[in-house]
Protein backbone atom coordinates (compact mmCIF):
# COMPACT_ATOMS: atom_id res chain seq x y z
CA UNK A 1 0.00 0.00 0.00
CA UNK A 2 1.37 2.91 -0.77
CA UNK A 3 2.36 5.97 1.70
CA UNK A 4 -0.73 8.39 0.36
CA UNK A 5 -3.07 5.65 1.16
CA UNK A 6 -1.85 5.17 4.55
CA UNK A 7 -2.01 8.98 5.34
CA UNK A 8 -5.51 8.61 3.88
CA UNK A 9 -6.94 5.82 6.09
CA UNK A 10 -5.00 8.20 9.18
CA UNK A 11 -6.81 10.67 8.49
CA UNK A 12 -9.97 8.77 7.96
CA UNK A 13 -9.56 7.47 11.68
CA UNK A 14 -8.85 10.29 12.92
CA UNK A 15 -11.96 12.22 11.90
CA UNK A 16 -13.89 9.03 13.62
CA UNK A 17 -12.05 9.58 16.58
CA UNK A 18 -13.15 13.53 16.77
CA UNK A 19 -16.70 12.45 16.28
CA UNK A 20 -16.42 9.70 18.74
CA UNK A 21 -14.96 12.22 21.42
CA UNK A 22 -17.87 14.57 20.60
CA UNK A 23 -20.33 11.77 21.49
CA UNK A 24 -19.08 11.21 24.62
CA UNK A 25 -18.68 14.79 26.04
CA UNK A 26 -20.69 15.17 28.68
CA UNK A 27 -20.91 11.92 30.43
CA UNK A 28 -19.61 13.21 33.61
CA UNK A 29 -19.57 11.45 37.16
CA UNK A 30 -18.84 14.27 39.89
CA UNK A 31 -18.47 12.29 43.21
CA UNK A 32 -17.91 13.91 46.41
CA UNK A 33 -15.85 12.86 49.08
CA UNK A 34 -16.72 14.03 52.60
CA UNK A 35 -13.73 13.59 55.80
CA UNK A 36 -13.60 10.89 58.56
CA UNK A 37 -12.34 9.99 61.63
CA UNK A 38 -9.89 6.86 60.78
CA UNK A 39 -9.89 4.00 58.52
CA UNK A 40 -9.71 0.13 59.32
CA UNK A 41 -9.76 -3.09 57.78
CA UNK A 42 -8.21 -6.09 55.71
CA UNK A 43 -8.45 -5.88 51.50
CA UNK A 44 -7.51 -7.79 48.87
CA UNK A 45 -6.82 -4.81 46.64
CA UNK A 46 -7.46 -5.49 42.60
CA UNK A 47 -5.08 -7.71 40.97
CA UNK A 48 -1.94 -6.14 38.81
CA UNK A 49 -2.85 -4.23 35.98
CA UNK A 50 0.44 -4.44 33.81
CA UNK A 51 0.98 -7.93 34.86
CA UNK A 52 -2.73 -8.93 33.56
CA UNK A 53 -1.50 -6.98 29.99
CA UNK A 54 1.11 -9.11 29.57
CA UNK A 55 0.00 -12.48 30.50
CA UNK A 56 -3.03 -11.71 27.96
CA UNK A 57 -0.49 -11.16 25.16
CA UNK A 58 1.84 -13.57 25.77
CA UNK A 59 -0.34 -16.04 26.74
CA UNK A 60 -2.08 -15.10 22.76
CA UNK A 61 1.39 -15.88 20.97
CA UNK A 62 1.79 -18.53 23.56
CA UNK A 63 2.22 -22.84 21.97
CA UNK A 64 0.02 -23.95 24.23
CA UNK A 65 -3.46 -23.34 25.81
CA UNK A 66 -2.72 -20.88 28.99
CA UNK A 67 -4.84 -20.46 31.89
CA UNK A 68 -4.81 -17.38 33.73
CA UNK A 69 -6.89 -17.14 37.07
CA UNK A 70 -7.59 -13.69 38.48
CA UNK A 71 -6.94 -11.11 35.80
CA UNK A 72 -7.64 -8.22 36.32
CA UNK A 73 -11.31 -6.90 35.05
CA UNK A 74 -11.04 -3.22 34.28
CA UNK A 75 -11.21 -0.79 31.25
CA UNK A 76 -7.86 -1.03 30.14
CA UNK A 77 -7.63 -4.77 30.52
CA UNK A 78 -10.58 -5.41 28.91
CA UNK A 79 -9.27 -3.63 25.77
CA UNK A 80 -6.29 -5.99 25.90
CA UNK A 81 -8.58 -8.63 25.71
CA UNK A 82 -10.78 -7.68 23.27
CA UNK A 83 -7.63 -7.05 20.88
CA UNK A 84 -6.38 -10.46 21.14
CA UNK A 85 -9.35 -11.99 20.29
CA UNK A 86 -9.66 -9.18 17.40
CA UNK A 87 -6.32 -11.24 16.56
CA UNK A 88 -7.85 -14.43 15.71
CA UNK A 89 -7.01 -15.62 19.66
CA UNK A 90 -10.02 -17.76 21.00
CA UNK A 91 -10.44 -17.17 24.81
CA UNK A 92 -12.84 -18.26 27.25
CA UNK A 93 -14.01 -17.07 30.50
CA UNK A 94 -13.67 -13.81 32.13
CA UNK A 95 -11.58 -11.14 33.44
CA UNK A 96 -12.21 -11.38 37.24
CA UNK A 97 -12.09 -15.11 37.25
CA UNK A 98 -10.11 -17.51 35.12
CA UNK A 99 -9.37 -16.61 30.99
CA UNK A 100 -8.29 -19.84 28.95
CA UNK A 101 -6.32 -18.49 26.23
CA UNK A 102 -6.12 -21.08 22.97
CA UNK A 103 -2.29 -19.56 22.08
CA UNK A 104 -2.03 -19.61 18.51
CA UNK A 105 1.90 -18.96 18.82
CA UNK A 106 4.60 -16.83 18.22
CA UNK A 107 3.55 -16.18 14.79
CA UNK A 108 0.42 -16.82 14.76
CA UNK A 109 -1.81 -13.80 15.03
CA UNK A 110 -4.26 -12.47 12.22
CA UNK A 111 -5.16 -9.37 13.23
CA UNK A 112 -8.67 -7.26 11.53
CA UNK A 113 -7.30 -3.95 9.76
CA UNK A 114 -8.77 -2.06 12.65
CA UNK A 115 -8.04 -2.48 16.83
CA UNK A 116 -9.33 0.05 19.67
CA UNK A 117 -6.61 0.20 22.48
CA UNK A 118 -9.47 2.87 24.36
CA UNK A 119 -7.84 4.69 26.91
CA UNK A 120 -4.83 0.92 27.19
CA UNK A 121 -1.31 2.95 27.03
CA UNK A 122 0.31 -1.04 27.82
CA UNK A 123 -1.76 -2.50 25.27
CA UNK A 124 -0.69 0.29 22.82
CA UNK A 125 3.12 0.20 23.19
CA UNK A 126 3.53 -3.24 23.92
CA UNK A 127 0.96 -5.01 20.92
CA UNK A 128 3.24 -3.43 17.87
CA UNK A 129 6.28 -5.57 19.34
CA UNK A 130 4.09 -8.35 18.48
CA UNK A 131 2.73 -7.33 15.64
CA UNK A 132 5.95 -6.17 13.55
CA UNK A 133 6.84 -9.91 13.65
CA UNK A 134 3.26 -11.35 12.75
CA UNK A 135 1.97 -11.62 8.92
CA UNK A 136 -0.20 -8.99 9.60
CA UNK A 137 -0.96 -6.03 6.25
CA UNK A 138 -1.52 -2.94 7.49
CA UNK A 139 -3.21 -2.67 11.07
CA UNK A 140 -4.48 0.19 12.17
CA UNK A 141 -3.99 0.70 16.10
CA UNK A 142 -6.09 3.77 17.62
CA UNK A 143 -6.98 4.89 20.88
CA UNK A 144 -9.13 7.25 22.78
CA UNK A 145 -8.72 11.25 23.09
CA UNK A 146 -6.43 10.80 25.94
CA UNK A 147 -4.31 7.52 24.49
CA UNK A 148 -3.87 9.68 21.31
CA UNK A 149 -1.82 12.92 23.37
CA UNK A 150 0.27 10.01 24.10
CA UNK A 151 3.83 9.61 22.30
CA UNK A 152 4.24 6.75 20.38
CA UNK A 153 7.13 7.67 18.01
CA UNK A 154 9.27 6.50 21.41
CA UNK A 155 7.82 2.96 20.15
CA UNK A 156 8.11 3.33 16.46
CA UNK A 157 11.21 4.74 16.15
CA UNK A 158 13.82 1.99 17.58
CA UNK A 159 11.38 -0.07 16.01
CA UNK A 160 11.85 1.20 12.17
CA UNK A 161 15.54 1.06 13.80
CA UNK A 162 15.06 -2.78 13.76
CA UNK A 163 13.49 -2.76 10.02
CA UNK A 164 10.13 -2.81 10.93
CA UNK A 165 7.20 -0.99 9.03
CA UNK A 166 5.02 1.28 11.99
CA UNK A 167 4.14 4.41 11.43
CA UNK A 168 2.77 7.35 13.57
CA UNK A 169 0.50 9.85 12.87
CA UNK A 170 1.86 13.53 12.89
CA UNK A 171 3.99 14.19 15.83
CA UNK A 172 4.95 10.74 16.73
CA UNK A 173 1.06 10.16 17.96
CA UNK A 174 -1.54 7.80 17.31
CA UNK A 175 -2.74 6.41 15.52
CA UNK A 176 -0.11 3.81 14.25
CA UNK A 177 0.13 1.78 11.12
CA UNK A 178 1.09 -1.38 10.84
CA UNK A 179 3.16 -3.82 9.04
CA UNK A 180 4.21 -7.46 9.74
CA UNK A 181 6.44 -10.18 7.08
CA UNK A 182 9.15 -7.57 7.40
CA UNK A 183 12.35 -8.83 8.49
CA UNK A 184 13.83 -7.01 11.46
CA UNK A 185 17.67 -7.36 12.73
CA UNK A 186 19.17 -7.38 16.06
CA UNK A 187 20.61 -4.38 17.63
CA UNK A 188 21.29 -2.80 20.74
CA UNK A 189 18.97 0.54 22.15
CA UNK A 190 20.18 2.86 24.48
CA UNK A 191 17.60 4.65 25.61
CA UNK A 192 17.51 8.30 27.18
CA UNK A 193 14.33 7.81 29.21
CA UNK A 194 13.85 4.64 31.38
CA UNK A 195 10.52 2.91 30.51
CA UNK A 196 9.33 -0.10 30.90
CA UNK A 197 6.97 0.43 28.27
CA UNK A 198 9.16 1.27 25.22
CA UNK A 199 12.04 -1.71 26.75
CA UNK A 200 9.06 -4.32 26.36
CA UNK A 201 7.91 -3.37 22.73
CA UNK A 202 11.42 -3.73 21.78
CA UNK A 203 12.03 -6.62 23.35
CA UNK A 204 9.09 -8.55 21.77
CA UNK A 205 10.31 -7.49 18.38
CA UNK A 206 13.86 -8.94 19.26
CA UNK A 207 11.84 -12.32 19.54
CA UNK A 208 11.54 -12.14 15.35
CA UNK A 209 14.79 -10.22 15.00
CA UNK A 210 17.90 -12.09 13.75
CA UNK A 211 20.32 -12.10 15.91
CA UNK A 212 20.79 -9.87 19.62
CA UNK A 213 18.26 -7.81 20.71
CA UNK A 214 19.75 -5.57 23.80
CA UNK A 215 17.99 -2.54 26.07
CA UNK A 216 19.75 -0.38 28.21
CA UNK A 217 18.29 2.50 30.59
CA UNK A 218 19.46 5.11 32.63
CA UNK A 219 17.95 3.59 35.62
CA UNK A 220 16.20 0.40 35.58
CA UNK A 221 12.28 0.04 35.04
CA UNK A 222 9.92 -2.38 35.85
CA UNK A 223 11.11 -5.64 34.96
CA UNK A 224 7.46 -7.37 34.45
CA UNK A 225 8.13 -8.88 30.68
CA UNK A 226 11.84 -10.07 31.20
CA UNK A 227 10.23 -12.22 34.26
CA UNK A 228 7.18 -13.24 32.51
CA UNK A 229 9.46 -13.96 29.12
CA UNK A 230 11.81 -16.17 31.20
CA UNK A 231 8.56 -18.25 32.34
CA UNK A 232 7.50 -18.60 28.95
CA UNK A 233 11.36 -20.30 28.28
CA UNK A 234 13.09 -17.01 26.22
CA UNK A 235 16.78 -17.22 27.31
CA UNK A 236 16.65 -13.49 28.89
CA UNK A 237 20.37 -12.33 29.23
CA UNK A 238 21.83 -9.48 31.18
CA UNK A 239 24.95 -7.91 31.17
CA UNK A 240 26.11 -4.41 32.98
CA UNK A 241 22.77 -3.13 33.86
CA UNK A 242 21.26 -4.06 29.63
CA UNK A 243 18.77 -6.51 29.10
CA UNK A 244 18.93 -8.98 26.04
CA UNK A 245 17.47 -11.73 24.15
CA UNK A 246 18.69 -13.87 20.78
CA UNK A 247 16.76 -14.37 18.06
CA UNK A 248 14.72 -15.42 16.26
CA UNK A 249 13.07 -17.41 19.31
CA UNK A 250 11.72 -20.39 17.96
CA UNK A 251 8.46 -19.76 20.19
CA UNK A 252 6.67 -19.35 24.21
CA UNK A 253 5.46 -21.53 26.76
CA UNK A 254 4.12 -19.42 29.01
CA UNK A 255 2.65 -21.39 32.20
CA UNK A 256 -0.35 -21.21 33.95
CA UNK A 257 -0.47 -18.66 36.50
CA UNK A 258 -2.46 -16.31 38.99
CA UNK A 259 -1.88 -12.89 38.89
CA UNK A 260 -1.06 -10.77 42.19
CA UNK A 261 -2.78 -7.88 43.78
CA UNK A 262 -1.15 -4.88 41.85
CA UNK A 263 0.99 -2.41 44.01
CA UNK A 264 -0.12 0.90 41.92
CA UNK A 265 -3.81 0.20 43.55
CA UNK A 266 -2.83 -0.97 47.36
CA UNK A 267 -0.54 2.67 46.91
CA UNK A 268 -3.72 4.74 47.08
CA UNK A 269 -5.07 2.85 50.84
CA UNK A 270 -1.32 2.86 52.35
CA UNK A 271 -1.64 6.29 51.91
CA UNK A 272 -4.89 6.48 53.51
CA UNK A 273 -3.97 4.18 56.05
CA UNK A 274 -1.07 6.75 56.75
CA UNK A 275 -3.10 9.16 57.44
CA UNK A 276 -6.43 7.63 58.53
CA UNK A 277 -5.15 3.72 59.58
CA UNK A 278 -6.62 3.05 63.20
CA UNK A 279 -5.61 0.71 64.58
CA UNK A 280 -4.21 -0.46 61.04
CA UNK A 281 -5.01 -0.99 57.29
CA UNK A 282 -3.87 -4.41 56.11
CA UNK A 283 -3.83 -5.05 52.16
CA UNK A 284 -3.63 -8.87 50.92
CA UNK A 285 -0.69 -10.93 48.65
CA UNK A 286 0.09 -7.69 47.09
CA UNK A 287 3.11 -7.83 44.24
CA UNK A 288 6.09 -6.64 45.84
CA UNK A 289 8.45 -6.25 42.63
CA UNK A 290 11.06 -4.04 44.12
CA UNK A 291 11.10 -2.42 40.91
CA UNK A 292 7.34 -1.29 41.52
CA UNK A 293 7.32 -0.50 45.20
CA UNK A 294 9.59 2.80 45.91
CA UNK A 295 6.80 4.36 47.15
CA UNK A 296 7.30 1.74 50.28
CA UNK A 297 10.56 3.56 50.85
CA UNK A 298 9.80 6.98 50.60
CA UNK A 299 6.95 6.70 52.66
CA UNK A 300 8.73 4.84 55.85
CA UNK A 301 11.42 7.89 55.97
CA UNK A 302 8.25 10.16 55.74
CA UNK A 303 7.71 8.67 59.07
CA UNK A 304 4.64 6.43 57.93
CA UNK A 305 4.12 3.04 59.91
CA UNK A 306 4.13 0.68 57.15
CA UNK A 307 5.35 -2.90 57.75
CA UNK A 308 6.05 -5.90 55.30
CA UNK A 309 4.67 -9.63 55.75
CA UNK A 310 6.53 -11.86 52.86
CA UNK A 311 4.64 -14.99 51.62
CA UNK A 312 5.06 -17.15 48.28
CA UNK A 313 6.08 -16.03 45.26
CA UNK A 314 3.25 -15.53 42.65
CA UNK A 315 4.15 -15.90 38.51
CA UNK A 316 7.49 -15.22 39.44
CA UNK A 317 7.09 -11.88 41.24
CA UNK A 318 7.29 -11.80 45.47
CA UNK A 319 4.33 -10.76 46.91
CA UNK A 320 3.14 -10.34 50.79
CA UNK A 321 0.90 -8.27 53.02
CA UNK A 322 1.62 -4.59 53.58
CA UNK A 323 0.09 -2.87 57.12
CA UNK A 324 -0.27 0.58 57.39
CA UNK A 325 -1.12 2.76 60.40
CA UNK A 326 -1.90 6.14 60.80
CA UNK A 327 1.77 8.10 61.17
CA UNK A 328 2.21 10.32 64.83
CA UNK A 329 3.60 12.68 62.14
CA UNK A 330 4.66 13.17 58.34
CA UNK A 331 7.93 14.63 57.37
CA UNK A 332 8.72 16.28 54.02
CA UNK A 333 11.32 14.47 51.84
CA UNK A 334 13.13 14.77 48.49
CA UNK A 335 12.85 12.02 45.61
CA UNK A 336 15.42 11.61 43.46
CA UNK A 337 15.99 11.03 39.98
CA UNK A 338 17.08 7.53 40.26
CA UNK A 339 14.39 6.83 42.73
CA UNK A 340 11.39 7.65 39.98
CA UNK A 341 11.48 4.71 37.90
CA UNK A 342 10.37 2.42 40.81
CA UNK A 343 7.27 4.52 41.89
CA UNK A 344 6.73 6.43 38.42
CA UNK A 345 3.14 6.01 39.05
CA UNK A 346 2.83 6.85 42.50
CA UNK A 347 4.24 9.62 42.62
CA UNK A 348 1.24 11.70 42.32
CA UNK A 349 0.49 10.29 46.14
CA UNK A 350 3.85 11.23 47.65
CA UNK A 351 2.65 15.33 46.51
CA UNK A 352 -0.53 14.13 48.84
CA UNK A 353 1.28 13.59 51.62
CA UNK A 354 3.75 16.04 51.13
CA UNK A 355 1.00 18.27 51.95
CA UNK A 356 0.37 16.92 55.55
CA UNK A 357 4.36 17.04 56.41
CA UNK A 358 6.38 19.08 57.79
CA UNK A 359 8.60 20.91 55.53
CA UNK A 360 8.84 20.77 51.59
CA UNK A 361 8.98 17.76 49.83
CA UNK A 362 9.96 17.29 46.17
CA UNK A 363 10.06 15.54 43.47
CA UNK A 364 13.07 15.82 40.64
CA UNK A 365 13.59 13.44 37.71
CA UNK A 366 10.05 12.75 36.41
CA UNK A 367 9.72 14.65 33.38
CA UNK A 368 7.90 11.03 32.23
CA UNK A 369 4.81 11.78 34.41
CA UNK A 370 4.01 14.83 31.40
CA UNK A 371 3.21 11.57 28.64
CA UNK A 372 1.33 9.44 30.97
CA UNK A 373 -2.42 10.00 30.85
CA UNK A 374 -2.45 13.27 31.11
CA UNK A 375 0.42 15.56 32.44
CA UNK A 376 0.38 14.77 36.27
CA UNK A 377 2.94 17.26 36.74
CA UNK A 378 1.32 19.98 35.92
CA UNK A 379 -1.96 17.61 37.12
CA UNK A 380 -0.75 16.81 40.80
CA UNK A 381 0.25 20.78 41.37
CA UNK A 382 -3.44 22.40 39.91
CA UNK A 383 -5.15 19.21 42.31
CA UNK A 384 -3.27 20.01 44.57
CA UNK A 385 -3.56 23.69 44.95
CA UNK A 386 -7.61 23.51 44.04
CA UNK A 387 -7.71 22.05 47.29
CA UNK A 388 -5.94 24.59 49.33
CA UNK A 389 -2.51 23.04 49.49
CA UNK A 390 1.07 25.34 48.49
CA UNK A 391 2.18 23.27 45.09
CA UNK A 392 4.60 24.57 42.66
CA UNK A 393 5.29 22.84 39.04
CA UNK A 394 9.25 22.25 37.85
CA UNK A 395 10.36 21.44 34.77
CA UNK A 396 11.18 17.51 35.96
CA UNK A 397 8.84 17.52 38.73
CA UNK A 398 7.05 19.31 41.80
CA UNK A 399 6.95 20.09 45.31
CA UNK A 400 4.41 21.01 48.33
CA UNK A 401 5.11 22.73 51.15
CA UNK A 402 2.71 20.82 53.89
CA UNK A 403 0.81 22.41 56.33
CA UNK A 404 -0.43 19.11 58.50
CA UNK A 405 -3.80 19.71 56.84
CA UNK A 406 -5.77 19.39 53.54
CA UNK A 407 -8.67 22.50 53.53
CA UNK A 408 -10.57 20.68 50.44
CA UNK A 409 -12.13 21.66 47.44
CA UNK A 410 -13.19 20.93 43.81
CA UNK A 411 -10.68 18.95 41.61
CA UNK A 412 -11.12 17.82 37.74
CA UNK A 413 -9.78 13.88 37.52
CA UNK A 414 -9.17 14.84 33.96
CA UNK A 415 -9.81 11.44 32.29
CA UNK A 416 -7.18 10.51 34.15
CA UNK A 417 -8.13 7.36 36.86
CA UNK A 418 -5.19 8.29 39.02
CA UNK A 419 -6.41 11.35 39.85
CA UNK A 420 -10.34 10.73 40.58
CA UNK A 421 -8.82 8.07 42.92
CA UNK A 422 -5.94 10.64 44.36
CA UNK A 423 -9.09 13.21 44.70
CA UNK A 424 -10.96 10.38 46.80
CA UNK A 425 -8.45 9.65 49.51
CA UNK A 426 -7.59 13.04 49.89
CA UNK A 427 -11.19 13.77 50.55
CA UNK A 428 -11.35 11.28 53.15
CA UNK A 429 -8.22 13.37 55.37
CA UNK A 430 -9.52 17.12 54.63
CA UNK A 431 -10.53 19.45 56.32
CA UNK A 432 -13.97 20.26 54.39
CA UNK A 433 -14.15 17.47 52.08
CA UNK A 434 -13.37 17.24 48.06
CA UNK A 435 -15.65 17.13 45.16
CA UNK A 436 -14.03 15.33 42.05
CA UNK A 437 -15.38 15.82 38.43
CA UNK A 438 -14.93 13.15 35.76
CA UNK A 439 -14.73 10.23 38.75
CA UNK A 440 -15.52 7.27 36.71
CA UNK A 441 -12.13 7.44 35.17
CA UNK A 442 -11.36 5.59 38.22
CA UNK A 443 -13.11 2.59 36.19
CA UNK A 444 -9.98 2.00 33.84
CA UNK A 445 -7.93 0.66 36.71
CA UNK A 446 -9.79 0.09 39.56
CA UNK A 447 -13.70 -0.27 39.07
CA UNK A 448 -14.87 -1.29 43.05
CA UNK A 449 -12.56 1.50 44.29
CA UNK A 450 -15.67 2.97 45.96
CA UNK A 451 -16.74 -0.20 47.32
CA UNK A 452 -13.66 -1.03 49.08
CA UNK A 453 -12.88 2.46 50.42
CA UNK A 454 -16.52 2.03 51.51
CA UNK A 455 -14.98 -1.70 53.43
CA UNK A 456 -12.59 0.24 55.63
CA UNK A 457 -14.84 2.55 56.85
CA UNK A 458 -14.49 5.29 53.95
CA UNK A 459 -17.89 7.09 53.74
CA UNK A 460 -17.73 7.46 49.89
Amino acid sequence: MALSCLLDRLHSVLIRAKSRESDNLGAMTTLRIDPVARLAGVLAVPTDKSITHRALLFGAVSDRVVTIDNPLDSADTGATLSAIEACGVQVEGHLGGRVVIHGRGLRGLTPRAGIDCMNAGTLMRLLPGLLVGSSADHVILDGDDSLRRRPMGRVATPLRRMGAAIFTSPGGLPPLVISGGVPLRGMRHDLEVASAQVKSAILLAGLFADGETWVSEPVQSRDHTERMLAAAGVDVRYDNGAVGIVGPVAGLSLPDLMVPGDFSSAAFHLVAGALLGDPEVRLTGVNLNPLRTGLLEVMQRMGAGVKIARSADIAGEPCGDLIVRRADELIATEVAPDEVPAMIDELPLVGLLGAFANGTTTVRGAQELRVKESDRIAAVVRALRAMGVDAQEHPDGFSVTGSGELPGGRIDAGHDHRFAMLGAIAGLASRDGVHIEGFEAAAVSYPGFVSDLRALGGGV
